[in-house]
């Protein structure tokens, strides 16, 4: 895509957003847009794809465009979709202007540069600082954390490691603080045309933003491991312009005949609530009336080989 360059000057740049898993990135994007764009959940790892989400803003009277990369949650594993998820992340981080490094401060092991020192944060930590791009720390969830008091040293404590260019404390959920993180981001952000038309709010096609509510849905209501074995596959999108909706037929693939039963539930009433939900979700997203169709199918092991990625378009 090419800058449009009748638009005026702002700070333009990408901003990967990287953290554990579950520390609200996608909630974060979603507050920012103020659209439900990403999908969420209370399960880590909701999120396998990059995705970028588009802000126009002026914060401080500066015109500015992030292009926020959502990125999953870094976490140890095997697998080839552990490994894709992982990759994902890391090639976000070589390719933005500033890196936005989200973590939990209600949870005691994110609460300070040594804690952080240990496993996956101590890897993404050394990746951002190879990167060589400025980095801002989001202190999420500040919204739980019983003890106020305890902000103030932990907010010290990761400015006298010397690592960040700022500290935001944020509620991703509230949307308490993301102005100020917006203009933090924006500092770091080089001049430019626009890259995106003021109106675009991300560069995914409509039927894989329809896919990835469907699989909230998945994580949000089957417990376990079973929403990690799952994946979504638009197959027929129809737009009918005489009747000004769409009908979407998808399937839900999962590696073993037992899961197959669980996503269906007793009497089909699993799959209904899934559907009936994400019809919901994906209606408003479209702001057209969305008919909605599942089917469950068994692709034995698509999570452990590349070949089942590329059918479920986890591909490079």
């Amino acid at each position: 895509m090419t800058a449009d360059s009748s638009q005026e000057q702002a700070r333009v740049g990408f901003c990967a957003i990287v953290g554990l898993p579950n520390v609200g990135k996608s909630t974060l994007v979603n507050a920012v847009l103020g659209k439900r764009l990403l999908a969420t959940s209370n399960k880590p790892q909701t999120t396998r794809n990059r995705i970028i989400g588009v802000h126009n803003a002026a914060p401080d009277g500066e015109p500015a465009q992030i292009i926020f990369v959502d990125t999953p949650g870094v976490q140890r594993g095997k697998g080839a979709l552990r490994k894709y998820m992982r990759d994902e992340v890391f090639a976000a981080t070589g390719d933005c202007d500033v890196a936005l490094l989200m973590i939990d401060a209600s949870d005691w092991r994110q609460q300070s540069p040594d804690e952080l020192q240990r496993g996956e944060a101590k890897t993404l930590l050394e990746a951002l600082g190879n990167s060589g791009v400025p980095v801002v720390l989001a202190l999420n969830k500040v919204d739980v954390v019983k003890d106020k008091g305890a902000l103030l040293p932990m907010i010290q404590s990761f400015s006298d490691s010397g690592r960040f260019a700022a500290i935001v404390p944020i509620s991703a959920l509230s949307g308490d603080g993301t102005e100020t993180l917006v203009a933090e981001v924006a500092k770091h952000c080089p001049e430019g045309p626009r890259l995106f038309p003021e109106e675009m709010y991300t560069d995914r096609a409509e039927r894989f933003l329809a896919a990835e509510l469907i699989r909230e849905q998945l994580f949000r209501q089957l417990g376990a491991e079973i929403p990690y074995a799952t994946a979504c596959v638009i197959e027929r999108w129809d737009e009918r312009e005489d009747k000004g909706d769409v009908v979407i037929d998808a399937a839900i693939f999962v590696e073993r005949d037992s899961q197959k039963a669980i996503v269906i539930g007793k009497g089909g009433a699993r799959i209904r609530s899934v559907g009936e939900k994400a019809r919901a979700a994906i209606s408003e997203l479209l702001g057209c009336p969305a008919h909605v169709k599942l089917f469950v199918k068994v692709s034995r092991n698509w999570t452990r080989n590349a070949r089942g990625l590329r059918t479920m378009g986890y591909d490079k």
